[in-house]
């Protein structure tokens, strides 16, 4: 058999059964951390590794755009809508955060949720929810 010589090496020289294994596809990772991480959004393809590390699941992503904004807002459009297509498809939530920053999340790490906050009449961006 093929695994005789791996049973061996791991101690164990009962019988395997080859029938079937048993795996609990419920079991979540433990060893798995959220991390924080920031973005400078400065041209429309820095928005590649902010895609992947929210499609990584565990990335809370910080999101300056303030270059972006200064320098062509018809590409930070296009790059939101992209990061909030990304972030939908995950059920995760985007949000902005003052003038300057995004903060998207996939859902697996918490929601954003709205604060007691004054309001003051700035019109609301139909791309993202301010705070």
């Amino acid at each position: 058999m093929a695994f005789n010589p791996f049973k061996k090496m791991m101690g164990r020289d009962d019988e395997f059964s080859p029938d079937f294994i048993e795996i609990d596809l419920e079991q979540e990772k433990s060893d798995s951390k959220i991390l924080i991480k920031t973005f400078a959004l400065k041209i429309y393809e820095d928005i590649n590794p902010i895609l992947n590390a929210l499609r990584e699941g565990y990335t809370i992503a910080v999101i300056d755009i303030k270059t972006l904004k200064s320098k062509d807002v018809i590409e930070l459009k296009r790059a939101i809508s992209k990061i909030k297509k990304t972030v939908e498809a995950l059920d995760g939530k985007i949000a902005g955060f003052g003038e300057n920053t995004v903060i998207a999340t996939p859902s697996k790490v918490f929601d954003i949720q709205k604060g007691d906050v004054e309001t003051t009449n700035i019109p609301k961006s139909n791309e993202i929810e301010r705070f």
